[in-house]
């Protein structure tokens, strides 16, 4: 099975952005502001001095700040992809599950490997744009026939 992408590194910047270099080489920033102001668990780092010392948590798969704080890896990069204007797992798997597809016939609609479909849908590697785009493509044209 694969496995979603790592936490190599994290620089915390105020208020409240995040800059994670990711295991599938990707550098991207979330802004968890909303999160801080709406979950009780996480208003400690409303403090910018706790907010400042983000930190690798256990094994790349959350940022942590002591005090049991951390936010977990795959909601993490979902938020990175989506404010960097990119597809997310998430995504891709809204995707295939609209459309009723399986690894293979998801594989099989835009040219790719059944692996590498794998591997876009749990997010151990990231979707190019032109995936998406094809992804968007098939939808369309199969909507089209379908009319």
């Amino acid at each position: 099975m694969n496995k979603p992408p790592r936490i190599e590194e994290v620089t915390a910047t105020s208020p409240a952005t995040l800059t994670i270099r990711w295991s599938t080489g990707e550098t991207l920033t979330a802004d968890v502001g909303d999160w801080i102001g709406r979950f009780a668990l996480l208003a400690p780092l409303r403090d910018e001095s706790v907010f400042a010392g983000a930190r690798v948590g256990w094994y790349g798969h959350s940022v942590e700040w002591g005090e049991g704080v951390e936010l977990g890896a795959d909601q993490l990069y979902s938020r990175c992809r989506i404010e960097a204007g990119e597809p997310s797992p998430a995504e891709f798997d809204a995707w295939m599950r609209a459309n009723n597809l399986s690894l293979a016939s998801a594989a099989e609609a835009i040219g790719m490997s059944r692996r590498m479909i794998a591997n876009y849908r749990t997010g151990s590697r990231p979707i190019p744009r032109h995936v998406w785009l094809a992804c968007i493509g098939w939808e369309t044209i199969k909507g089209r026939r379908a009319a």
